[in-house]
Order: structure tokens, then sequence, then C-alpha cells
């Protein structure tokens, strides 16, 4: 569902909300997270923008992790305010130790198949301007992804206000409910707009639980992710001084030590989180296609590969080699043609077949404009697709 409001004077910057509320349809579901919605769409559109005209889309239980990132990318790219408010549970990838967000078809056993990598979300945010972007959530966290939540393995990142609930899972045959962001919405519908900051501490004062982790930061050069436990009223976000640092990149420092440490030691959302920053800095430095842009984005693909995730490897290996070609780099340069192949091989090592189906278009394309030095590689792909046709979906 997407709204549009608009006033009738001057012209205004439009801001896009996105509600993403996303639970598993079976008994793995830990949270009532689509019950939010009725009351976020009861609440006028301009308060969950905070901007006079607003532009709201809502996904409700989507069932595939493709299309929420396709529609995270494009809210991402929306040039106004983005505020996006998940609601939903959180498990972690016992292979990869990495956080993903539970979707309708979600299992303990498809998880890595069929769950939102955390590290999506976060890359595709980070790429925005600084100070743009304001993340709430409202989130209950299985009991291994709780131990990472409460151990400080949460992804948070710079230039983005973050207000926030993660709660431990719910007591045995229960379902929790989304009472933190049903606090915000109650306030909205009564006409208050107070800042979120302030809507955060009354929310976080009111919903609980009591060992519940809350998240805080207002954004600014002083401020820095805080998480701390429930008490009568959360503190204010602190200085940088006094906690660990968000630290910025630096033009003259060489960040691949730590990233391919990070890797190697199976800190995979970490090594991809420094990437996506030096990325981010890049195009705001060189601009999008440069040779800097570019090579983050490779070294991306990358670190996807590495952290076995080969559709995400995929995907930005072939955003890499359509970049290159865009600006204007010839089909037969080695670098297009290692980004293609490169996306080619990544896809070939896919295990699910609804997920080598979604890229099959996009990678077919590429290889009719970049066909390689390999014969038959097209060939291949059309060999691959007929044989999926007969793999039946993953219920």
């Amino acid at each position: 569902m997407v709204i549009t409001q608009q006033d009738n004077g001057e012209q205004t910057v439009t801001g896009t909300a996105l509600l993403l509320a996303a639970a598993p349809a079976n008994k793995s579901c830990l949270i009532d997270a689509a019950s939010v919605l009725p009351a976020l769409a009861a609440v006028p559109p301009s308060a969950l923008t905070g901007t006079v005209a607003a532009t709201v889309v809502e996904l409700a239980d989507p069932v595939d992790p493709q299309t929420v990132l396709t529609r995270i990318r494009t809210a991402a790219a929306a040039p106004g305010p983005l505020v996006l408010y998940v609601t939903g549970q959180l498990h972690l990838d016992h292979r990869q130790r990495l956080l993903h967000l539970a979707l309708a078809r979600t299992t303990p056993s498809t998880l890595r198949y069929t769950a939102l990598p955390w590290h999506w979300l976060t890359g595709e945010l980070a790429l925005r301007r600084p100070d743009t972007t304001t993340v709430v959530l409202d989130l209950v966290a299985d009991g291994d992804a709780w131990g990472q939540v409460r151990g400080g393995g949460f992804g948070v990142w710079p230039g983005v206000r973050l207000f926030g609930r993660v709660s431990p899972p719910p007591a045995r045959r229960s379902t929790a409910v989304p009472g933190y962001l049903k606090t915000y919405a109650s306030i909205w519908r009564h006409g208050h707009r107070p800042p979120l900051a302030h809507l955060h501490a009354q929310a976080a004062g009111e919903a609980g639980p009591g060992d519940a982790v809350f998240l805080a930061v207002d954004g600014g050069p002083g401020s820095v992710p805080v998480a701390f436990p429930m008490a009568h009223q959360p503190p204010v976000p602190v200085a940088r001084q006094e906690a660990v640092p968000v630290v910025e990149p630096r033009p003259d420092a060489d960040p691949h030590p730590a990233i391919l440490a990070a890797a190697q030691s199976g800190r995979h959302g970490e090594a991809a989180a420094i990437a996506t920053m030096w990325e981010s800095t890049a195009l705001r430095t060189h601009g999008a296609g440069s040779p800097e842009a570019l090579h983050w984005l490779e070294v991306r693909a990358d670190l996807a590969r590495l952290a076995q995730d080969p559709g995400r490897s995929c995907e930005l290996w072939m955003a890499a080699a359509e970049a290159r070609l865009t600006r204007g780099q010839a089909a037969g340069t080695e670098d297009v043609e290692a980004a293609v192949d490169r996306a080619h091989h990544q896809w070939e090592q896919l295990g699910d077949p609804a997920q080598a189906r979604a890229l099959a278009a996009s990678l077919t394309r590429l290889r009719r404009a970049v066909p390689g030095r390999r014969p038959g590689a097209l060939e291949a792909i059309g060999r691959r697709i007929s044989a999926l046709e007969n793999v039946p979906a993953t219920p």
C-alpha cells in the first residue's frame, strides 16, 4: 500500500516512511508484528515522516527477502528524508553468525534463504546522505540472537538516527506484541508531535519488558548509538568521547587489512559495514560510477562471497559490471569481463532454486552484452534455467 500526502502551497520536501512488519506464519512466530500496522495507518503520514508532504509504503508479512531488499532500495533512493519502521524478530545464522530478520516463510532450517540478512538493510541505508535517515525498531530476538544483541553485536551505522527496542524471546507458547511502536502511534493519534527522542523515552518507559535492550542515537556529530537495559527512564545518548566512537573513514588510512581480518575471523557483518562506510564516502567524494566507488562495490561483492552469500555476491558483481558499462567501458574490457564472470560463478553456487530463478534474467542480459572468453557461458545459463524449471519451489 502506498499513500501520498502533499500540501497545496509551495513546493516542500517529501519524506518517505517505510513500514516493515514481518514474522513467520508458523510455530516459529515470536511476535504479532502486523498488529502495529492498523495503529500506524491511523496516524497522519506527516507524523510518520516529520515532513508536510509524505509517502508511506507498507510491507506486511512479506515472504521473499529479495522483494524486501528491492523495496528498501527503492525507498533509500528517494531524495528526501526517510524513516524506516521495522517490527519483527531477529534470528542468528549459526553458520555465518549473522543476524537475520525473519519473514513469513522463515523456519529455523531455512533461515539463510527465507529471512532478510540484517546487513542487507544496513548496507542500503549506509549509502544515503548522512543525517537524512531515521530507523525506529520494535524487535524480538530468539535465544541465540538475543545473546548477540546483549553482547553489543547489533549492527548500527553512522549518519543514521536510531531509536528502538529489542526484547528477549517471550515465554514459551506466548507471542510478544509491538507495544513500543504502538505507544508512538497512540501519542501521534492524539495529535501530539514531540521529538523522536522524547517519544522514545516515553515508549521505553511504558513498553518494557524489564530486561529489554533499548537503542538511541539522535544524530549529530557528538552522539553515538547507545544500548541499555530498561530502567525507569532511559539515559540520553552519551558524547562520543565517553563511549566507543563510530570511526569515520580517513583518506590516508588503509582499511583493507581490518576488513580482511574481520572477514577471516567470521565477523562478516563487521567487514561489510566497514566496506559500506568507505563506499559511502567514495560516493560522496567522487560520485557514482567513479573508480573509487566501483572499487568498494567490488570489495563488498567479494566479502559476500567470503560470507558464503552467493546471491548477494552475484547481485553486487552484476551491479559492478553494469556500472562499468554505464561509464563507457567496453564489454571486452578485462574488469567488465571479470565482474560478469564472478557474478556468473556466484550464481552457479546458489542452492536455492527460487533465488537462482530471480537472478537469472539479469544475468542473462549481462551475458548477452558480455559473452566473456569462455565459450558456452550463455548456453550454460539456459541449461541451468531449464533444469530449475523442474525443481519445485520451496514451500
